[in-house]
């Protein structure tokens, strides 16, 4: 009786002990992930977005979790780049899966509606890659934050490249530049195009033509046409992959000529896709405005241990998607998760407790992190709900880099600068002046 009453307990203990070791193994954190995966905002970086969160949440699985405590456990929803189905799945996401966060969407049309939402439900909306200003301008939203700079920085960061190379334009003033400014009539185009205008006008240029178009329209002719009648050196185009797509190969069929293009991320930014959709030489000497993808950064920069950070994301990306040149997108979509998980959570956990929404709201507003302090190159200081921009990361701006046979060279602004521009368009760019 001695023995088996033995036995019972040490088979107590086992169990007991196995017990507490499976639900320390089971310790996890849901994360809605909210992603355009088809449709054709997918082509146009909100796949690569996806692709580049996941890694940083294999990366924080491999190194124990969220402050070694808990596992990341994605909710991956479709958006379908439709924003009806977006908001289905953003209110399933914080209702149905009850998650704490919803991280992702590419699409500003996507994030403006979904902000409100998040408001509604006390949920984390963690904006990743949307860049419009009307998703937190004037809203004073508590519960949504945007790591990613906001649209009219885009607009502003091109117009600067532009006033820093008058020379180049032979053009002596501001005055003697021709800019013409055309977009996407949705919140993302819109936004962009206005700190474009607002911008050229500040500084005195000429603006000679600012036109917007529906992304769904499948003729661009009559105004590439206009564009030929205005006679524009710089061309300031805000668009998505499809439409991006068609004005390049209708600008070429109808014999568009200038002297710079410069593009607005969305449609511009995935270099590859875009090269083997319209053609490779189209896309020779044209700009795009975005953050900077991890591989352009020079990680001696960088605060100590993110460049080592940046290299195992660029490895880990290349051996799960087979590409080795990613796109800016995929470096939004992991730097911005990896602030999120890496830097906010354990603070959350540390500071407030636990991981609930407002734990998490509390240390966003908290966190501090300075220039080169992320994977991202920029540092992260969000806006308090009293500010006009609330939850928009004050720390965060993008970079304008230009694409030479295939290679992308950050040319504005100077701190990062890795090449001069190539102004004006060459002989050999289907654009150019011969």
């Amino acid at each position: 009786m001695k023995r088996l009453l033995a036995a019972m307990m040490i088979a107590c203990i086992l169990i007991v002990g196995s017990v507490g070791q499976v639900l320390a193994e089971d310790k996890e954190f849901k994360l809605g992930v909210l992603y355009s995966l088809t449709g054709a905002f997918a082509p146009a970086g909100a796949l690569a977005g996806y692709q580049g969160t996941m890694v940083a949440i294999d990366m924080i699985n491999a190194r124990g979790g969220i402050a070694g405590q808990y596992k990341v456990a994605p909710v991956v929803a479709d958006a379908q780049s439709n924003p009806d189905i977006a908001i289905r799945e953003g209110q399933r996401l914080m209702t149905v899966e009850n998650v704490p966060v919803v991280l992702g969407v590419f699409s500003s049309g996507i994030a403006v509606p979904l902000a409100p939402m998040a408001e509604q439900h006390k949920k984390i909306f963690w904006v990743v890659i949307a860049i419009s200003d009307k998703v937190l301008q004037d809203r004073h939203l508590n519960y949504t934050f945007r790591v990613q700079p906001m649209g009219s920085q885009w607009g502003t960061s091109t117009v600067s490249l532009l006033k820093e190379n008058l020379s180049k334009f032979d053009a002596k003033t501001p005055a003697d530049l021709r800019v013409a400014v055309i977009y996407e009539d949705g919140p993302y185009g819109a936004s962009v195009a206005a700190a474009n205008v607002s911008k050229a006008k500040e500084l005195g240029m000429s603006l000679v033509m600012e036109e917007a178009y529906s992304h769904k329209t499948n003729d661009l002719s009559s105004l590439i046409l206009k564009l030929k009648s205005a006679k524009p050196d710089a061309i300031l185009h805000t668009g998505y992959f499809p439409d991006v797509v068609l004005f390049f190969r209708q600008a070429r069929e109808l014999g568009l000529k200038t002297k710079a293009i410069e593009g607005h991320g969305a449609g511009h930014a995935n270099l590859p896709k875009l090269a083997e959709a319209a053609g490779g030489e189209l896309m020779n000497y044209c700009f795009n405005v975005d953050p900077a993808p991890a591989q352009l950064l020079d990680r001696k920069k960088l605060a100590p241990g993110i460049g080592d950070i940046v290299g195992e994301f660029l490895k880990r990306y290349e051996e799960k998607f087979k590409d080795s040149d990613p796109p800016t997108h995929a470096t939004q979509g992991f730097g911005h998760a990896w602030i999120l998980l890496n830097d906010v959570l354990p603070l959350a956990l540390k500071k407030y407790g636990d991981l609930s929404p407002d734990s998490i709201r509390k240390a966003s507003l908290d966190l501090d992190l300075p220039d080169g302090a992320t994977p991202c190159g920029y540092g992260v200081k969000f806006a308090p709900p009293a500010d006009a921009f609330a939850g928009q990361n004050i720390r965060s701006y993008p970079v304008v880099a230009q694409s030479v046979n295939g290679k992308l060279r950050i040319t504005w602004p100077d701190a990062l600068k890795t090449a001069e521009p190539v102004i004006p368009l060459p002989a050999d760019s289907p654009y150019g002046k011969k």
